[in-house]
Order: C-alpha cells, then sequence, then structure tokens
C-alpha cells in the first residue's frame, strides 16, 4: 500500500532493541532482602494456587460450579506470577535490569491475557454466587456445566483479544531513546511514556479497553451482591443468614482487596498520581493478591480445609478417585429429539401481493449498493489523488458494505419469489457467520475513520507520518480479525444448540435473535455471550468516535478563520452523517423500551442497516465529497476516450 502523498521521512533515530527496567528500588542495600522477600512470596504463590488447582479437581465434594470456578482463578493466578516474578526476581541479582523489544512486547500480552481473565473470572464468580443464594433450587440448571464451561472461556478468550489489541497498539509506535521503563516489568503507561511519536491512538484504546472492562465486570459484580444482600436480609432464620453469608463471604473478600487496588490506582487525584505510586499498587495485585486468594479461599471455608485433611491423608486414593468418578457424565445427558436439517425463513411479509412490488424495489436498491460500493473502491484504486489514508479506509467501508449487502439480499430477492423460503442448516450458519464478520468490521472500521479524521484534523502537520502505511494496515487488519474470530464463536455456539421441530425463523435471513426462539437447549449463556460481546464492541466504538469527535469540534473551534472552520468541518460531514445513521439505528434497535420491542420491530430495523445503509453510504461519501467526484468524471471521461479510440480503430 502506497500513499500518493509523500510524507517526510522519519528523522534520523536510534530505534531501541531492549529496555532496562528501574524495578522496585535501585537501592543496592535493598536488593537481596527484596529478593528474599518476593522469592518466598512468589514460592507460596505458586504452592497455594497448585494446592488449590490440586484440591479442586481431585476430591469428589468439591466438583459443584462454584469451585469449578475457583480453580480456574488459581489457573489464571498461577498462570499471570510467572509472566512478571521471575524476571523481577532476576533484576534484583543483575546490574543490567535490561529486557529485548520482544520479550518486553510477550510480558505485556501475557501480563494483560490474565489480568483481564481475572478480572472477568471474579465477575463470572459473583453471578455463580447471586444463582447460589437467589435460586437455590435452580441452582444446578441455570450454572450447568456447559454454562460453566462457556463462562470461563469468554474470560479466557476475551482476555486474549485484549493481550493482541493492546500490545499490537502499543508496539507500533516508535520507541527511540531514552529506554528506561520506570516499572519493574513492561507495563503500559510507563512503556507509551518513551515514545517518539503521537500515542494518541493506543492510550484511547488502553483507555477505553480499561474502562470498558472494569465498568462492566464491577456492574456485573454490584448487581450480583446487590441482589444476594437483599435475599440474606429476606432469610427469617438468623443461622440461615449465617450460612448463606459464609458461601459468598471468600468472594466478598477477594473482590473488595482486588477491586479496591485498582479502583486505588485509577480514582486517586491526579495531584498524587506518579508512576511510582503505580509501581507499588502492581506489586500488590500481580504479586501479592495471587498469594492471598488461596489463603483467604482455604482458611475460610471448611470444604477446602477437609479436602485438604483427606488428600494428605489418603493422595493415592484422591487422584484414583478422580479417575473413577461419573462427574462429567451427570452434566452430559442429552435430550432426544429429530435434529433439523432446514430452516424456513418468514420474510418481511406472507402478503402474497407485496411480493412482486417488494422484489422490484429491493432489487434497485441492491443494483444501486453493488454499483455504488464496487464503483466507489474502483474510483479509489484507479486515481492517484485518492491514495490518502482516508480514502484507504473509505474503500474498505465500501468492501464491507458490498459484502454483507450481498450475503443478506440475493437470498431475500429469492424469497419473493418463492412459496417456501427454505435455508438449509449448513447455508443458515454460513449467512450469519458471514454477516456477523462484516457487520462488526463495519462497526469498528468507523471507528478508525474516527480517529484518522481526529489526526488529519488535530494533528494536520503530522497526519501522513502518524497514519503510516503499516498503522493503516493495522487499524483495518484488527477489526477484520476481530470480527471474523467473533462471527466463528458466535455462529459456533448457535449451531451447536439443540434444534428440534419447529424451524420457521421469524426473520428474513439467519440471525441470532430468532434463531434462540427455536432451540430446545438453555440460551442463557449464550444470551449472556451476546449481551457481552454487543456491549463491549458497540461501546468501544462509540466512545473511540465519540473521544475523536470531541477533540475534532474542539479544535475547530479554536481556529480563527471561517474559511478554515468550513473546510476542517467538510473533511469530516459525510462520515459523521454515515455514523449518526448506523449507530442511530443500532441504538434505536437496543435501547428502545422492553414494552415497545419485538422481533418485526427488530425485523423493520434489520432491513435499514443490512439493505439501506450499504446504499447510502457511496452517496454519501460521493455526492458531498468534490475529490470522489471529480475521480470519477475524470474515471467516465477517460473510459469513454477509450471506447471512442476502440471504435475509431
Amino acid at each position: 500500500m502506497n500513499f500518493q502523498t509523500p510524507y517526510t521521512s522519519q528523522e534520523n533515530r536510534t530505534w531501541v532493541t531492549e529496555f532496562i527496567l528501574i524495578g522496585v528500588s535501585d537501592r543496592p542495600e535493598l536488593q537481596v532482602p527484596l529478593f528474599i522477600v518476593f522469592l518466598l512470596i512468589y514460592g507460596l504463590t505458586v504452592t497455594g494456587n497448585l494446592g488449590i488447582i490440586t484440591l479442586t479437581s481431585v476430591d469428589s465434594r468439591l466438583q459443584t460450579p462454584m469451585y469449578f470456578f475457583l480453580r480456574h482463578l488459581a489457573i489464571v493466578h498461577l498462570s499471570n506470577s510467572p509472566v512478571i516474578a521471575p524476571k523481577r526476581l532476576v533484576n534484583f541479582l543483575v546490574k543490567k535490569k535490561t529486557i529485548s523489544y520482544y520479550c518486553c512486547a510477550a510480558q505485556l500480552g501475557g501480563f494483560l491475557v490474565f489480568i483481564v481473565a481475572e478480572i472477568f473470572m471474579l465477575a463470572v464468580m459473583a453471578y455463580d454466587r447471586y444463582v447460589a443464594i437467589c435460586n437455590p433450587l435452580l441452582y444446578r440448571v441455570v450454572v450447568s456445566r456447559q454454562t460453566c464451561l462457556l463462562l470461563v472461556s469468554s474470560a479466557y478468550i476475551y482476555g486474549l483479544f485484549t493481550a493482541i489489541l493492546v500490545p499490537s497498539c502499543a508496539f507500533s509506535m516508535s520507541y527511540c531513546s531514552p529506554n528506561v521503563i520506570n516499572h519493574f516489568y513492561c507495563d503500559i503507561v510507563p512503556l507509551l511514556a518513551l515514545s517518539c511519536t503521537d500515542t494518541y491512538f493506543p492510550e484511547t484504546v488502553v483507555f477505553t479497553s480499561a474502562a470498558t472492562n472494569l465498568a462492566f465486570s464491577m456492574m456485573v459484580v454490584l448487581m450480583s451482591y446487590g441482589n444476594i444482600i437483599l435475599s440474606i436480609l429476606r432469610i427469617r432464620s438468623s443461622e440461615g443468614r449465617k450460612k448463606a453469608f459464609s458461601t459468598c463471604a471468600s468472594h466478598m473478600m477477594v473482590v473488595t482487596v482486588f477491586y479496591g487496588t485498582l479502583l486505588f490506582m485509577y480514582l486517586q487525584p491526579k495531584t498524587d498520581h506518579s508512576l511510582d505510586t503505580d509501581k507499588s499498587a502492581s506489586v500488590f495485585y500481580t504479586l501479592v493478591i495471587p498469594m492471598l486468594n488461596p489463603m483467604i479461599y482455604s482458611l475460610r471455608n471448611k470444604d477446602v480445609i477437609a479436602a485438604l485433611k483427606r488428600f494428605l491423608s489418603k493422595p493415592c486414593y484422591s487422584f484414583k478417585a478422580m479417575y473413577n468418578c461419573d462427574v462429567l457424565k451427570r452434566y452430559m445427558a442429552q435430550v432426544n429429539c429429530t435434529q433439523v436439517t432446514e430452516f424456513i425463513l418468514v420474510g418481511l411479509t406472507d402478503d402474497e401481493e407485496l411480493k412482486m412490488p417488494f422484489f422490484l424495489i429491493f432489487l434497485s436498491i441492491y443494483l444501486f449498493t453493488v454499483v455504488g460500493n464496487l464503483g466507489l473502491i474502483l474510483v479509489i484504486r484507479t486515481d492517484a489523488r485518492l491514495k490518502t489514508p482516508m480514502y484507504f479506509f473509505l474503500s474498505h467501508l465500501a468492501f464491507v458494505d458490498f459484502s454483507y449487502s450481498s450475503v443478506i439480499t440475493p437470498k431475500m430477492l429469492g424469497n419473493f419469489l418463492y412459496k417456501v423460503n427454505v435455508i438449509s442448516f449448513n447455508a443458515c450458519a454460513a449467512q450469519l457467520g458471514c454477516f456477523l464478520t462484516f457487520m462488526i468490521s463495519e462497526c469498528l472500521l468507523l471507528a478508525s475513520m474516527a480517529y484518522d479524521r481526529y489526526v488529519a484534523i488535530c494533528n494536520p502537520l503530522l497526519y501522513l507520518v502518524t497514519m503510516s502505511p503499516g498503522i493503516c494496515l493495522q487499524l483495518v487488519a484488527v477489526p477484520y480479525s476481530y470480527s471474523f474470530l467473533m462471527a466463528l464463536f458466535h455462529t459456533i455456539l448457535t449451531f451447536r444448540l439443540s434444534y428440534c421441530h419447529a424451524n420457521n425463523i421469524n426473520h428474513f435471513y439467519c440471525d441470532d435473535m430468532p434463531l434462540l426462539k427455536l432451540t430446545f437447549s438453555d440460551t442463557r449463556a449464550k444470551q449472556l455471550w451476546i449481551l457481552t460481546c454487543a456491549g463491549i464492541t458497540f461501546i468501544s466504538s462509540v466512545l473511540i468516535v465519540f473521544v475523536s469527535y470531541m477533540f475534532i469540534i474542539s479544535a475547530i473551534l479554536k481556529m480563527r478563520s471561517a474559511e478554515g472552520r468550513r473546510k476542517a468541518f467538510s473533511t469530516c460531514s459525510s462520515h459523521m452523517l454515515a455514523v449518526t445513521i448506523f449507530y442511530g439505528t443500532l441504538i434505536f434497535m437496543y435501547l428502545q423500551p422492553s414494552s415497545h420491542h419485538s422481533l418485526d420491530t427488530d425485523k423493520m430495523a434489520s432491513v435499514f442497516y443490512t439493505v439501506i445503509i450499504p446504499m447510502l453510504n457511496p452517496l454519501i461519501y460521493s455526492l458531498r465529497n468534490k475529490d470522489v467526484k471529480d475521480a470519477l468524471k475524470k474515471l467516465i471521461s477517460s473510459t469513454s476516450q477509450g471506447f471512442a479510440f476502440t471504435g475509431l480503430r
């Protein structure tokens, strides 16, 4: 990818190949004592968490959802601690506390996988305690084996996604001397402080990700414990209240310690905030908390203490019992049913008189969509004046609009002509997967385009340096990769459910929500996944767009020239209009009151964002853009001349 306008080559700088970690303390007399203290803590952490994992795996009385989640929390602690502790211990004993560029990236990624997984694991455990205390009779039904696996896998997968996204943004920056990180491990904030390029984008990604993760998990924890406390207060027996409280006391203590540390870090006043303060807090949640959690859950838990005594008295018997138990069999019972091999799409209408007019209308819209988006891609790729980052993103938006419209519209057009609108099971899965891929891609591409407009207006002199070809490729590759993974995961979850007998989908394409209404399986875990992924994706992209445009509006208002303000506004007006229409439709769908919500309403909104918006976007970006119109006229003129020359020959 080569942008036409040449940008200033990067100044002669010495790019770093390694970083120097300052560590916990630079005082020589403290190095050995600190080494001994942290080595003891690390030893206790490994022993304690391995002990919890072993006990909850081998003891038959601990084969419940609560201990299943506890085992995975211990796995997270056992995994996260070695990412940080060994390097920290070595640095106490050596004078040159260096870490290579790639090891630093790997350490940051490994740390983020497990710290984000821990945040969500604690939220999952709070939900587990809520069900156990507020719905004890339905506990094993609601928190089934499958639900447990889904909740745990969601925490790991989202942690992995964050660990790919954030380091990719951080290490796409340029790092020149100095290379001294004011921390004892490669953390994102002290790392970005060393960058010699604009860090707005990675800082925005970090802020968005951290705020979304913390707010969502804390909301789940607070709502769960709010309902738990109300349920406990309704219990008449003091013994019952005591017993109910004891089942969640350990988790409440762990949550308080963990979130208390994070809130101390992020909500303290700026006057009191420093990297040294963050360093002290980081010691606590990277080393001390993983050591404390096994103690909290064992010393305050009679079941764990009893299991430990049984294990110590007969360790061989415990391991043998683990392989002979039938815990898994109790969870794997399947309902006998005849699995459907095809679905029937109800479509937009069952009125025969309306089908032909609808066919002609939607055929016209689809032709406009195809011609408009493919034409926009052709114009951008062939005109040398449009070889800029803005039009690079616009060409990918046009590709996404063309793609997801083509996934939906041809089948919908065919259904207007047939009496029975049948789609096979596998074709339905393929349609859902492709639609989700391109739909999520559009959501995130609009955020990338908002960032591009922010750089163009707020930092015009550094625009082509900041929005280099490498950065542009990353800003396109991340939406495609994330959307593909999310689409694949959701499609697998949806089509692993049991569909028996009922196969009429109340929609004109295979969408998640109408499909879930047909299944005989428990859909609570799937619905929780939809809420989590949709919430994170939507909030993250809207937040990036909102923050970018706040900076843009602020920059435009500071311009003294009216002509300058008009020109700056015109460069982002098309994108603002496209964003307003797209997000407005999604907000209408998801934020309307439950009393007014129905699948028929969703169907009408879906027509707008699957059929209408892909047609409107090329019109918005061409009719309101002089460069595109000039390029289109030039293409038509050159094509006409080519045909005329061919005719003369």
